[in-house]
């Protein structure tokens, strides 16, 4: 039996010898390697911060103390630390969560996965402690130098030093990436801490003359090495950067040395005041496929070779994010007006082929998707058109920029929302399904949801020339479904997909639920109902074509991968009310409920999503012997048109 396999709980941590942790860390590891090799996840940001949690549960007292992960992409090792070592299913329906969740363990606080919030939930729960005499507990946020290109991170630190006698240490997990290289101002600053030559000679130099002593002199260097982190960081002006808000600043420490970490957590948890210590870390650590990759050091992989690091899937299938990227390079070859955008997720949104075409012609703002929106508007005032490339469970942190700097001022601004609807093993707060909902309030706002990649495509082509407007294009994670070319196209862009029999239901599809809209038509058309089938291609505004067919048929069917709540469904519902069509519409979507972890399918059947139950139930419908589903009481209420 290995080491880790007798941690059950982080008490059993200290009894451990250095040797021993050193071990246990390799064997870590050597778990994460093999473990998410056959599963996917988060692999490069956990290789990096063995030590460090290994440190953190040594010093700290979880669950007593609470500690809290930013993004939380980095808490497998936090997992394996307080009992959650079966990763056989993680990130599948049953088994573990990618991220921290309440549900699994007392030591999960924060289960949001969206970045740069822990120090203000930090800020909040120390403030909750110290008002309610709980002042023997402690509040540890571990947030990446990613994290903090965020606003809210400085937002909370602001805060944070107001107040400097709460117990909270804030560890900065400096790799120098967040997905991939951290940017901005605040990176160049901590690239010098890093790699500054006085720091690296001081620090090396001293190291290797204590080490030509023995065991007895690396002890003597571990002594008075916070003395010379202190010294050095004078040297370095690493304090600089904290001075002006009364936080106490250790470090940079070596974020893979479990004892240096250690004694550096020992000394802020005594300090009796909001303290930050710095650790320097290599993402990917210890797995050099991971280590030599350029584009993200692994930070998520789907199944692969554990030896070779090589995706397992040999699936030829073009994805969603590459038809985009290809399609905005031509479109930016043909207008150079067209500028990109992204919140650190160059590459996962695609932007990455733009930025090779034409370096100059593309933004990262880092972990920042409110600055990225308005950013945007001053570029389409300045006379350009941007395309902010972000994943669509991040646009809901830019609303009241997209409402009041963007549709305001009628700035002619492009979003491409990767990661719409649902996207499975993520979780809830990745799924992209709140994004129909939310934004088809903006007044002005144009809406699209490509149904193939011929569709997204000419979708984007126009949105690019819309000057006086927000326009947005959204698109699922994975392979693009295959090409459903149209019977024929209305005068105002509704592409008729199924004509057949009686005008009985007509079915309007958002986006790549098109497939299912045609399934559910060979269904019905089995069974002697008459149906059409409907890709809007532009789902806000809703067409007038869309309108005209409604007051045709007996029923209408909206299917979205989207919130029924507030869908596009609703939307098609109270358009047709203001222009006199009585038809009943039924709105089929997601239910209004934080989705856990699953595959797509699953999720989808759970929410009744299948060309099986949408067919039955549109029959039982019809023939009058459906049973009506128990639903809210603000839910819209369908009545089909009597023959």
């Amino acid at each position: 039996m290995g080491l880790l396999e007798t941690i059950r709980d982080p008490r059993d941590l200290d009894a451990l010898s250095g040797e021993q942790l050193i071990q246990l860390a390799a064997e870590i590891r050597t778990f994460l390697v093999s473990e998410v090799s056959r599963t996917g996840g988060h692999l490069g940001p956990n290789l990096g911060v063995i030590e460090l949690t290994l440190a953190i549960h040594r010093v700290f007292q979880s669950p007593t103390d609470a500690i809290v992960f930013d993004t939380g992409h980095q808490s497998y090792v936090h997992k394996l630390l307080t009992g959650r070592q079966d990763f056989s299913k993680l990130r599948e329906r049953g088994g573990l969560a990618g991220y921290p969740q309440r549900s699994e363990s007392p030591h999960d606080i924060v289960e949001s996965s969206h970045a740069s919030s822990s120090l203000s939930w930090a800020d909040g729960i120390s403030r909750a402690f110290e008002m309610t005499g709980q002042t023997d507990r402690h509040v540890v946020a571990v947030v990446g130098d990613g994290a903090l290109t965020g606003g809210m991170t400085w937002e909370a630190l602001n805060n944070i030093s107001d107040d400097n006698t709460r117990n909270l240490v804030i560890v900065v997990n400096d790799n120098g990436r967040s997905y991939a290289p951290t940017i901005g101002g605040m990176a160049r600053f901590l690239n010098t801490v890093r790699t500054r030559r006085t720091y690296r000679d001081l620090y090396l130099t001293s190291q290797k003359a204590f080490d030509r002593l023995g065991g007895p002199g690396r002890a003597v260097y571990r002594g008075v090495r916070g003395g010379m982190h202190g010294f050095l960081s004078r040297l370095t002006n690493n304090e600089a950067l904290y001075s002006n808000l009364d936080i106490k600043y250790l470090g940079p420490v070596d974020g893979h040395d479990v004892q240096a970490m250690e004694e550096a957590l020992t000394q802020a948890k005594n300090y009796g005041a909001p303290v930050i210590v710095h650790a320097i870390t290599q993402k990917g650590k210890g797995y050099a496929p991971a280590v030599h990759d350029e584009a993200d050091q692994f930070h998520a992989v789907g199944k692969i070779d554990p030896v070779t690091g090589e995706p397992i899937s040999t699936s030829t299938t073009p994805t969603w994010t590459g038809v985009f990227s290809d399609k905005l390079v031509e479109l930016a070859e043909q207008n150079s007006r067209i500028v990109g955008i992204t919140a650190a997720m160059l590459r996962p949104t695609g932007l990455n082929k733009l930025a090779e075409r034409f370096p100059d012609r593309v933004h990262d703002v880092g972990i920042a998707e409110q600055h990225a929106a308005t950013s945007a508007a001053g570029l389409a005032f300045g006379g350009l058109h941007p395309v902010v490339a972000i994943y669509a469970t991040f646009i809901n942190r830019a609303f009241d920029q997209v409402l009041m700097d963007i549709a305001l001022h009628k700035a002619g601004v492009t979003f491409v929302l990767d990661r719409a609807g649902v996207t499975g093993p993520d979780g809830p707060s990745h799924h992209g399904i709140w994004d129909l909902s939310i934004l088809q309030v903006v007044p002005g706002i144009r809406l699209a949801a490509p149904r193939d990649a011929a569709r997204l495509e000419e979708e984007l082509a126009e949105a690019v020339v819309v000057d006086d407007a927000p326009t947005v294009i959204r698109f699922p994670k994975g392979g693009v479904n295959a090409d459903l070319p149209a019977l024929r196209r209305t005068a105002d862009g509704v592409d008729v997909l199924h004509e057949h029999g009686a005008k009985d239901v007509l079915l309007v599809t958002v986006g790549p639920m098109a497939e299912l809209g045609l399934d559910v038509a060979g269904r019905l058309a089995a069974a002697g109902v008459g149906c059409t089938v409907v890709d809007p291609r532009w789902v806000v505004p809703v067409a007038n074509s869309i309108v005209e067919l409604a007051d045709a048929h007996r029923l209408v069917i909206t299917i979205e991968d989207g919130l029924r709540v507030g869908g596009i469904g609703t939307r098609i519902r109270q358009d047709l009310r203001a222009a006199g069509v009585d038809t009943g519409v039924d709105e089929l979507g997601l239910p209004d409920e934080f989705l856990q972890h699953a595959t797509r399918e699953q999720i989808l059947e759970d929410a009744g999503l299948t060309g099986e139950r949408i067919a039955n139930d549109i029959l039982a419908q019809i023939s009058g012997t459906r049973i009506p589903v128990a639903r809210p009481a603000t839910a819209p209420i369908s009545t089909a048109k009597q023959s």
